[in-house]
């Protein structure tokens, strides 16, 4: 079975309780957790959260909640805690709980690969670069990708590196995450690597580890939640689009 799992902790340094604060009426991890149901290829969705607070709102909203370890350092660690203990799940959605908007088309065409050849272990989304700042902003992560759209490396930095004014296409990653069960389970149990560890991105340790990461090229462009100020922008884009969102 095909689950999307989104990890939620409460604590956070920038913006502690992020996946409860509001958003034009409802909790930020319950408009994740709306537009991943909405996947025609998602099975189930689940919320994995250290928290007693994330818990008792998703149970208020009728989602499905399982309580995780404190002590995981990122979000693929607590999806293969998840997958490890759940023997029905073939393939893990990784669904940023920042992600409110995030559209249901956009998950789906992310698995579609998966489905389509058995031979694929990891995916994820990318975006061209339609915006010369985001190429220097060490915050947006930039991929390189061979001719069959595998990922070559990714980086903070600007990549591949523009000489002479030569013309070419820079990619955006966006991080939904998409994982062959024993790919995943692997994968957690495998060392930081040291490109890891300098650019402060773990996808780094599927290459560095000769794992193969499917790329899926999209036209959306992610509107996350990262501080508070953000919440606004959110908010004025799904009052314009009332219909995608409902109340």
């Amino acid at each position: 079975m095909i689950y999307a799992i989104i990890p939620a902790r409460y604590q956070s340094t920038r913006f502690p309780g992020k996946p409860l604060t509001m958003i034009d009426g409802k909790p930020m991890i319950q408009r994740v957790y709306e537009q991943a149901s909405k996947a025609r290829l998602i099975d189930e969705v689940l919320i994995a959260t250290d928290s007693e607070k994330i818990k008792e709102a998703v149970l208020t909203f009728g989602g499905k909640v399982v309580m995780t370890s404190e002590k995981h350092n990122s979000g693929t660690d607590r999806l293969a805690e998840v997958v490890l203990n759940n023997n029905d799940i073939d393939i893990a959605v990784n669904v940023q709980g920042d992600e409110p908007v995030i559209p249901p088309e956009c998950i789906d065409d992310a698995l579609r690969p998966f489905i389509d050849n058995p031979d694929i272990k990891m995916g994820t989304l990318i975006r061209k670069c339609n915006d010369q700042q985001d190429l220097n902003n060490p915050n947006i992560v930039k991929v390189v990708i061979d001719k069959e759209f595998n990922a070559l490396y990714f980086s903070r930095s600007c990549i591949p590196y523009i000489r002479n004014n030569a013309e070419s296409v820079h990619y955006l990653h966006i991080g939904l995450y998409v994982y062959r069960r024993e790919t995943l389970l692997a994968l957690s149990n495998l060392p930081q690597s040291d490109i890891e560890k300098t650019e402060g991105l773990e996808q780094l340790r599927a290459l560095y580890n000769n794992i193969r990461i499917k790329t899926v090229l999209t036209d959306y462009s992610p509107i996350g939640v990262d501080i508070p100020e953000d919440v606004e922008k959110v908010e004025q884009y799904i009052k314009k689009s009332r219909s995608l969102f409902g109340g």
